[in-house]
């Protein structure tokens, strides 16, 4: 089902964007959390998000941040965990999801040799994947695999990303899809080439003029507003109303983040015209 969601910049204006929801990954804000955690959640709920994709607590215990989340009307609805954890404690990754009242656990990284992911790593994450999104499923919750670029290596007619989305029984993909568009594949072809397989979604924008690659690794500075740099945003956003993507988090790993992202929520705006 299709949320009518309310975006407000800065308290002055209020945005109407019909669509599924847009949130935030927390660590676009990472380096405000260090000195100043609940000045951080005022700058989000200054923007008008209410969900979030995070998993700590930056110092605080459970029940303090959980405090502070709710009197600024913010929910962490997604949480991450370490590959690691994944594969040898996924309790401890059910427990915390719990914890926070998330609904969904994504992981971003799997731990490999820079220049070394092929199908051995491939087929051993999938299977990670597999063994804990099953018991995650089990607890209401369900897994996404946040692919970072190295999986687009050449594998047969296709990637390895695609063995991986292939065989994935019981986890599913959160696209990235400046990560995806920077390790050579193509976001917008992915999502309708496997529509039941993406749950989630990061929104970020590649500066013009980048050369990507299959290393996962980029220049920070590179993430630009929404709709301005080499990422087609605007049909990314159009296919995840079609299959009906739940969460679209905006994530700016930029310096320029505070500045940046009332911009992007702008640019939303602008593709509901």
């Amino acid at each position: 089902m299709k949320k009518a969601v309310i975006i407000a910049l800065f308290g002055l204006m209020v945005i109407p964007v019909t669509a599924q929801e847009v949130g935030i990954q927390l660590y676009s804000l990472r380096n405000q959390f260090k000195t100043d955690v609940t000045g951080s959640l005022d700058i989000i709920q200054s923007w008008g998000i209410t969900k979030l994709e995070g998993g700590g607590t930056y110092g605080m215990s459970m029940e303090d941040f959980q405090k502070e989340l709710a009197s600024r009307k913010l929910s962490v609805v997604s949480v991450g965990a370490g590959f690691e954890q994944l594969e040898n404690n996924p309790q401890s990754v059910i427990d915390n999801a719990k914890a926070f009242g998330a609904t969904y656990v994504m992981c971003a990284w799997v731990p490999h040799d820079d220049n070394k992911w092929d199908l051995d790593e491939t087929q051993h994450a999938t299977e990670v994947f597999n063994k804990a999104g099953k018991l995650l499923k089990e607890s209401g919750l369900t897994l996404a695999y946040h692919a970072h670029g190295y999986e687009f290596r050449p594998y047969k007619d296709g990637t390895l990303f695609d063995y991986m989305a292939e065989n994935a029984t019981d986890f599913t993909f959160e696209l990235d899809v400046f990560w995806a568009h920077h390790g050579g594949g193509d976001p917008l072809a992915l999502m309708k080439k496997y529509p039941k397989k993406m749950t989630l979604m990061h929104l970020k924008d590649m500066e013009n003029g980048v050369k990507g690659n299959n290393t996962g690794h980029e220049d920070v500075e590179t993430n630009v507003v929404l709709g301005t740099g080499q990422v087609d945003i605007a049909g990314v956003v159009a296919e995840a109303k079609k299959l009906g993507i739940e969460y679209m988090f905006i994530e700016d790993e930029s310096s320029n983040v505070v500045e940046q992202v009332p911009q992007s929520l702008e640019y939303l705006k602008s593709l509901e015209k």
